[in-house]
């Protein structure tokens, strides 16, 4: 017993310490909302103007905050109906308007989920931990689900139709695609909801462990992103009498691969922890790239 007590201990402190370094890049300034009251519900009517706002998430998309600002448009009404408290919303906001990149056709699950534990009014570090957490995984499902599988089988359809000289090609491609489409951008908004709301009590009575897991979760889909999407790699190469040593190849990537990528990310967040930019970094990023391939290191 005296194990377990110790282990909740550890996972509880470690838990604040990941909210402090949270809050030190944050502009919210509480992890609690003041106001705790529940009695607001949110309609069927205010989930569909949710969903239907969702089409809107990536309008101002950019490589600082990726769809952050389209994410705080879809699911701000409900955020001013559910939180009555001024500062309870500006934090909200707050925490809403950091980087955030799903896919768009199965967003509106997420946002779903996370206006139930708005109107339960769970911790911000929890609701933050749940969006980091499912980023990644609803963005290889939307993927698999609509740009691999719905999309090429529509477009066949289409295709085949208007190869055969049809007018209805076009027309019957985008009706099938977007019947699918809205159909569960819609039915995902309600069933994300529900679910929500239906595991608000597992949550508020697990909240350290489920935020302690969802961000185990979301440190593991940001590692893979980091292996998958930054590429640095450097032609050099070390010539000892007949011997030519592939810098790369031979040195780097037989210590560990990606090294190069993820020196590199490690860099760029010990300059965010000094309150760089992410203008700034990446102004240095092209310049690396610039000078690196000029002198032949990259």
């Amino acid at each position: 017993m005296g194990f377990n007590n110790d282990s909740e201990s550890q996972m509880a402190q470690k838990a604040e310490k990941r909210m402090e370094q949270a809050l030190a890049t944050s502009k919210v300034s509480t992890d609690t909302y003041s106001d705790q009251s529940q009695n607001i519900t949110l309609t069927k009517s205010d989930i569909n103007r949710m969903a239907f706002r969702s089409l809107a998430l990536q309008a101002s998309f950019n490589y600082e905050r990726m769809q952050a600002g389209g994410w705080l448009f879809t699911i701000l009404p409900a955020l001013r109906k559910i939180h009555k408290n001024k500062d309870d919303l500006k934090n909200s906001m707050h925490m809403h308007m950091e980087f955030i990149n799903v896919h768009p056709f199965d967003a509106t699950f997420l946002s779903g989920l996370v206006l139930a534990m708005e109107k339960g009014k769970e911790n911000i570090s929890t609701i933050r931990a749940v969006k980091v957490a499912l980023m990644g995984p609803l963005g290889g499902i939307g993927d698999a689900l609509f740009w691999l599988t719905l999309l090429p089988i529509c477009a066949g359809i289409g295709a085949s139709l208007a190869l055969e000289g049809s007018l209805f090609g076009p027309i019957i491609f985008l009706l099938m695609f977007n019947v699918v489409h809205f159909g569960l951008r819609f039915g995902l908004a309600h069933y994300g909801y529900r679910a929500g709301i239906s595991t608000l009590p597992l949550l508020k009575t697990h909240t350290k462990r489920i935020s302690h897991a969802a961000s185990i979760v979301g440190m593991t889909v940001i590692g893979a992103l980091v292996a998958s999407y930054v590429h640095l790699a450097t032609p050099l190469e070390i010539n000892a009498g007949q011997a030519h040593i592939a810098l790369q190849t031979d040195v780097l990537d037989k210590l560990m691969p990606n090294l190069l990528p993820l020196g590199f990310t490690l860099m760029v967040y010990s300059l965010m922890k000094r309150n760089f930019s992410p203008v700034k970094l990446i102004g240095l990023t092209v310049v690396i790239g610039v000078l690196g391939k000029l002198v032949g290191f990259l």
